[in-house]
């Protein structure tokens, strides 16, 4: 590659690149806190997911750092293990297991798992964001503290509420107005942020009671040199190796993150406009080694996200510089201006994530499923509760059990259709047609219809469609044949019956001797 080319790249790329930064800024940022990790761990993961893993991916368009997604297991696992040290133990966990699924060729794991679990997923997760943005929304420490000493009035703070108001005010107006929309440059939820920062300041100069401070604000520590900073970055806890439910979030996490991850880089090829496709076993190399950096330094887990690419498509980036661009502009924030970060009040970014809540969990994303039929529905809206009332992994498990059970009982259903005829040159008989693919699922129901015909009948079964019956079906019609319909008097006649049958078991003349005599 020559000097022209690489200059003509970072060229192409430094404006989507700023823009990508100036949209991932307050999600790291946002994301971070709802996953009950320090906002610090946000940034470093969207350093480590734009420069590292922009570098070792070959996709060209997307974008990887923190996800909301991942937030409600990183929360729940941070509660439950009491510390965020072990819980990066997890994150090595799951960064290694991708590296693993890497090696194993796994890049097409996304496809076993039906779009309306993913999407139950996802919107379960949109609701748990929105409802941890509460007590930041009216600057308390938890939703219990607006309970406690009497009147909830004197517990909020307005200053937040006035902030998380204008602050969605300002994200929804810049989301509707196709104008602003175009000015990629000035992201909505940077302005969110610039203006929630000046009208803090205001606040604070005048001592208005609306002044927000301490730990109403964003904490990232500040640093001097770089001993201090090598002091703030926290590491993990390796004694977390040995905890099993340490090693069970990481399998989660790692499991999560693929699907995600591999879900995005679909989306974001459609959306690529030269049209190139990413090598998905490479890419989740890429970001299990991504997750084992940002977790040995005290970053949270990452996925190749859509928000950020979307941003990076829009903004005309075509080449995966434009993703490192934006990882070495977080570098530079941290490390020239932390005390410019420490001015964002906290309700800003939960503005900025209760937007985000709602486009994962959207009332016109379960209009959808529901007019799809209960079969698509019932799925997506069990993953949903169980994500919302017990926890991810469950919520998933309850989802995909649904989607089974649904596959089975259509696959019974559709097993054979059954009619009662009468040809103008044959009396009334029972025509049986079985279907394409007739497995041994099928065997209770073709057994019910075929044990029901009634005494001193004639039967047709009609095999002529079927591409494969497994072997049970065919011993089954058989020993109807032989015994049942005997007894019954039942005349019954077959066709469509391969030689195929016969060679899987020699034992069945019946179906040679009927098919010849058709």
């Amino acid at each position: 590659m020559n000097n022209t080319h690489i200059f003509t790249k970072l060229k192409t790329s430094f404006a989507p690149g700023l823009v990508v930064f100036l949209v991932a800024l307050p999600l790291c940022l946002g994301i971070a806190l709802a996953s009950g990790a320090p906002p610090i761990a946000g940034i470093i993961s969207g350093i480590i997911g734009g420069i590292v893993v922009g570098f070792l991916s070959n996709s060209n368009i997307s974008v990887t750092g923190p996800a909301a997604g991942l937030s409600a297991i990183i929360l729940s696992a941070i509660t439950d293990l009491g510390s965020f040290q072990l819980f990066l133990c997890a994150g090595i966990i799951a960064g290694v297991l991708q590296v693993v699924l890497g090696y194993l060729r796994s890049g097409t794991i996304a496809n076993f798992f039906p779009s309306n679990v993913i999407e139950g997923m996802l919107a379960g997760i949109g609701v748990i964001i929105i409802i941890k943005q509460i007590p930041l929304i009216f600057g308390v420490t938890s939703l219990s503290t607006l309970f406690n000493d009497g009147s909830i009035l004197n517990q909020i703070h307005f200053g937040a509420v006035i902030l998380t108001v204008i602050s969605l005010g300002i994200l929804l107006f810049w989301e509707k107005n196709p104008f602003l929309k175009k000015i990629k440059m000035l992201p909505g939820a940077l302005v969110a942020v610039a203006v929630a920062i000046l009208i803090n300041f205001i606040w604070i100069q005048t001592n208005s009671s609306f002044a927000i401070s301490g730990s109403n604000l964003v904490s990232i520590p500040t640093f001097q040199n770089a001993s201090e900073l090598a002091n703030i970055l926290v590491l993990p806890d390796w004694s977390g190796f040995l905890n099993p439910a340490v090693w069970i979030i990481g399998c989660t996490i790692a499991l999560v993150a693929s699907i995600e991850t591999l879900l995005c880089i679909e989306a974001s090829d459609r959306l690529d406009p030269l049209k190139r496709n990413t090598d998905t076993n490479r890419e989740l190399k890429a970001q299990g080694i991504g997750n084992v950096l940002s977790a040995l330094i005290g970053g949270i887990p990452m996925t190749s996200v859509v928000v950020r690419s979307s941003a990076n498509i829009n903004a005309g980036g075509v080449y995966k510089t434009s993703t490192i661009i934006h990882g070495v502009f977080l570098l530079l924030a941290i490390l020239a201006i932390p005390f410019v970060l420490n001015l964002i009040p906290l309700a800003t970014l939960a503005a900025v994530l209760v937007l985000v809540g709602y486009k994962l969990a959207k009332p016109v994303l379960f209009i959808h499923f529901w007019k799809k039929g209960y079969t698509q529905f019932v799925p997506f809206a069990a993953t949903f509760a169980m994500v919302v009332l017990s926890d991810l992994l469950i919520g998933v498990a309850v989802g995909l059990a649904t989607s089974v059970a649904f596959l089975l009982f259509g696959n019974l259903k559709k097993a054979f259709k059954y009619e009662k005829r009468n040809d103008l040159d044959t009396p009334v008989f029972h025509h049986i047609k079985l279907a394409e693919e007739v497995s041994f699922l099928n065997k209770s129901a073709i057994k019910t219809r075929l044990h029901s015909l009634p005494k001193n009948s004639v039967a047709y079964i009609d095999a002529k469609q079927s591409v494969y019956i497994h072997i049970d079906i065919v011993e089954l019609i058989e020993d109807f044949i032989n015994a049942h319909a005997k007894e019954k008097n039942i005349k019954v006649q077959i066709s469509g019956f391969h030689k195929k049958y016969h060679a899987e078991n020699p034992k069945n003349n019946i179906i040679l001797q009927h098919r010849k005599s058709i």
